[in-house]
């Protein structure tokens, strides 16, 4: 089988290049068409079967079309279709526009999957692209969402209700994965804070506006009023001095910049939940390789990763904007600590990349067997 994978967002991080290895380990033949604009700064060393093209400037993506078209004829140009099974596009505008026009042209199936840019973006501010968006959707086999929050979200506010019914027969909602390292290392430790005394938060992330560092320490501040003595580790890469300077203020946090898989693991295991009270997240890997070493969890209502699991199971969401809720967050998991703790790690076992790729994999097959039978 042959897919084709359009990912404008591949060079981002290594998230998605560990996906396309567990499906090359599965038998699947992969080739990754990634679109970026000129000077691009890669965050990972692309490999073999992955066509890199810088096919338009930055400024173009206030040009939709324009842009669109100079990726398709890129992708034309750049890479084999006349084998391709089947297209795998990775966000629901930018990618899947592209898909659409391959079926369009080429006829060849494609399956979309749709994330924050697409949701908090596109369709929010992007009004007279929405009805593209409902097309996308429309001729896709498939279509993913990384949580249910996010589904709700696009099929309630944008998808005529004639189509709903439709679209959500072919919806699946399929998580991130996470890197093997840490369910390789996972912890069964038993771990205890059942006091007042000492509540050791921990971030991981990037340190900018949208994370949302500060009313982690405002929501400290109150509880220290009511008697708590909570301190806050913050481990992450500086993307907004200004959102750092501030933070590296508060005399009970602690920065110690970005840190390696295994140091990380390390001040995981030594903390006592973790708190990223983001104002917008897709899904946050963050949480699950945090719940792999034992740690509860505090997340963003209404964001990605909301509705992995049923809300105290492994943790709670918090309003973002709201620091009472942070707040009255930690104190809930503090509460519940033995019960919440013992079932966090045994939980990171679902962001396995070994069986979401199997999910992507069953899902593969059934449409290009249909599509070969002709009833696709």
């Amino acid at each position: 089988m042959n897919i084709l994978h359009v990912n404008c967002n591949y060079l981002g991080s290594n998230l998605h290049q560990l996906m396309v290895e567990k499906l090359g380990d599965a038998g699947v033949r992969n080739t990754v068409f990634v679109p970026v604009y000129s000077q691009f700064t890669s965050s990972i060393q692309p490999i073999e079967d992955v066509v890199v093209s810088e096919c338009f400037e930055k400024r173009d993506r206030f040009f939709f079309t324009k842009k669109q078209n100079k990726i398709f004829r890129a992708l034309e140009d750049s890479c084999n279709l006349s084998d391709v099974n089947l297209v795998h596009a990775y966000t629901l505008f930018t990618d899947g526009n592209v898909a659409l026009n391959l079926k369009k042209k080429y006829n060849v199936p494609y399956v979309v999957a749709i994330r924050n840019t697409d949701v908090n973006y596109f369709f929010k501010y992007r009004i007279n692209l929405r009805k593209r968006g409902v097309e996308v959707l429309q001729h896709a086999s498939a279509v993913f969402f990384l949580s249910p929050v996010y589904k709700e979200k696009v099929y309630s506010n944008y998808i005529p209700a004639s189509l709903r019914e439709e679209f959500e027969a072919k919806t699946f909602i399929i998580p991130n994965g996470i890197d093997d390292f840490w369910l390789k290392n996972i912890s069964s430790e038993k771990r205890c804070c059942n006091s007042k005394k000492d509540i050791k938060l921990v971030y991981a992330g990037r340190i900018d506006q949208n994370k949302n560092i500060p009313a982690i320490q405002k929501a400290m501040d109150g509880l220290e009023k009511k008697g708590y003595d909570v301190s806050l580790t913050v481990v992450g890469q500086v993307d907004d001095s200004r959102v750092y300077n501030e933070i590296i203020k508060h005399s009970k946090t602690q920065y110690i910049g970005k840190q390696t898989k295994e140091k990380l693991l390390e001040i995981y295991r030594s903390g006592n939940i973790f708190v990223m009270p983001s104002h917008k997240e897709t899904f946050g890997l963050v949480y699950a390789e945090a719940m792999s070493q034992g740690l509860p969890v505090l997340y963003t209502r209404g964001q990605g990763f909301d509705g992995q699991f049923a809300d105290g199971t492994v943790g709670y969401a918090v309003d973002s904007k709201n620091v009472q809720s942070v707040a009255d967050g930690i104190i809930k998991v503090v509460n519940n600590y033995d019960e919440i703790t013992t079932r966090c790690a045994e939980s990171a076992k679902k962001f396995s990349w070994d069986s979401i790729c199997r999910q992507y994999l069953e899902i593969y097959k059934q449409i290009v067997c249909m599509q070969e039978s002709g009833t696709e």
